[in-house]
């Protein structure tokens, strides 16, 4: 079995509905996510509060796959989807939605995405970490072709 990636799934209860409410209060613990766990973002992060009393969603799109989330102030619940496709350590989810978001209790489930590997298989033998850098090679061509004006196909 290989081991393709890992994938946090993140309820927050008994959050402040104002906090979940707050577009900039997300966004702040979805880049201090990202910073402590050394990702990278690629593009925009998309962020959409809701009108009136509704919470936020946000999608970050990272190197290593996303971070999203969703609020929902009229329950006090905030929760969050962090997938990477690298070994991360864990993340202090508890600490860190307790101190932003006000969370009285945090429930975290880590699942390992596994697949089996045909050992004919051409890929079999590439690491998670050559992966990375082929996508790392790859969006720095992507970067040169949009500054030059080309077009990525």
């Amino acid at each position: 079995m290989l081991i393709v990636g890992t994938e946090w799934l993140v309820e927050a209860a008994g959050c402040d509905a104002a906090r979940l409410r707050d577009p900039e209060r997300v966004r702040a613990v979805l880049e201090r996510a990202v910073a402590e766990l050394d990702l990278r973002v690629v593009g925009d992060v998309a962020l959409h509060k809701f009108p009136g009393a509704g919470g936020v969603t946000g999608l970050m799109l990272l190197t290593e796959s996303h971070l999203a989330c969703h609020t929902y102030p009229e329950f006090e619940v905030a929760t969050f989807n962090l997938y990477c496709c690298r070994t991360r350590p864990r993340w202090a989810w508890e600490e860190r939605l307790t101190e932003m978001l006000g969370a009285a209790r945090v429930s975290v489930r880590v699942i390992e995405r596994r697949v089996e590997v045909d050992a004919g298989d051409e890929t079999a033998g590439v690491s998670l970490e050559e992966c990375g850098v082929r996508l790392e090679e790859t969006e720095a061509s992507l970067a040169l072709a949009t500054e030059v004006g080309g077009a990525a196909r």
